[in-house]
């Protein structure tokens, strides 16, 4: 079974759409995003430096446009929105990339998708600014042993994204005790992000995403569709989106979406635009699968082929 999924907030890079602009239509299609969400994709994807696209209200629209516009050329999901002949198994995305999967699902039409990210990334950027907090990614150790420091010091395990890697979130005195007292065996990496993510402190966010949501009705989900809640597939488009909304304040567990598409029988993954982050993951975490991640239309061959040999099984759901 062939597996498409989609990066989240972190996955960009500065200058990493520019050669994707060289594929006929593509540019004419940021253009025509770039009028939703009111920023210029094109610039930020292919000029602007790391800090200008850090910022969460950019990062996040860029990333759903990127990785839709990807999904288009690769032929899984076609301009008007529906899944096409080339429709996978299952989708996942990790956090931000959820809004990209229910497209390719057909939950949303990529114009509700941006409209949604849109406000999304605003009101995350807003729920950012009212406190100082931050983003820890710790590396190795003991789960349960990193749990627990976590817990201690008062922090949320905002990411778990198995393969020996849990994001911590909180106030930022509280991330300088934590770093200073890291778990056994562990690596600490402090991330260039512009807030704690999917923590308590994003709970600002989640009544304007809810009031906006309200107005895109989706549909349900035409392929295996996971939630970053707990990693189970949904097949209620309402559903969907409102664990998507609610997700904004809550702990993403990547580790329990990998292990349904292992429990499902994946055998092959494709990472959208901007790709290699849930590759990486998978390659420790799923052997066996066959992993295409993509970064430049170079990729687009091997993802074709595997596009054409995983589609043939779709397995469970």
């Amino acid at each position: 079974m062939l597996v498409i999924v989609a990066p989240g907030q972190g996955a960009q890079t500065p200058g990493f759409l520019t050669p994707w602009l060289e594929i006929p239509g593509i540019a004419d299609r940021l253009s025509a995003w770039s009028e939703i969400v009111g920023l210029d994709l094109i610039a930020y994807g292919t000029t602007a430096d790391a800090d200008e696209i850090r910022d969460t209200a950019v990062a996040q629209p860029l990333l759903v446009a990127a990785g839709l516009a990807a999904a288009e050329v690769l032929g899984v999901v076609p301009a008007s929105g529906a899944p096409g002949s080339g429709a996978p198994g299952m989708v996942a995305g990790h956090s931000v990339g959820e809004l990209t999967a229910a497209v390719l699902a057909g939950v949303l039409t990529a114009e509700q998708a941006l409209t949604l990210v849109r406000e999304r990334g605003r009101a995350m950027a807003e729920a950012a600014a009212i406190t100082e907090t931050g983003m820890v990614a710790v590396l190795g150790g003991v789960e349960e042993d990193v749990l627990a420091s976590i817990d201690k010091h008062g922090l949320t395990p905002a990411n778990i994204n198995g393969a020996g890697q849990v994001v911590a979130g909180g106030m930022l005195e509280r991330l300088e005790a934590f770093k200073a007292e890291p778990p056994a065996r562990a690596r600490l990496i402090p991330l260039s992000v512009a807030g704690a993510f999917h923590t308590v402190h994003m709970a600002p966010a989640v009544d304007r995403m809810r009031e906006t949501a309200a107005s895109l009705p989706p549909r349900d989900p035409s392929v295996a569709l996971l939630s970053n809640a707990d990693g189970a597939v949904i097949t209620s488009g309402a559903e969907f989106i409102g664990r998507l909304v609610d997700q904004v304040a809550n702990p993403v567990r990547w580790d329990a979406c990998m292990a349904t598409m292992a429990e499902r029988g994946a055998t092959a993954m494709i990472e959208l635009l901007p790709g290699g982050t849930l590759t990486g993951l998978a390659k420790r975490a799923l052997r066996g699968v066959t992993a295409v991640a993509l970064k430049t239309p170079d990729d687009l061959g091997p993802a074709r082929e595997l596009l054409a040999s995983g589609s043939d099984t779709t397995g469970e759901g």
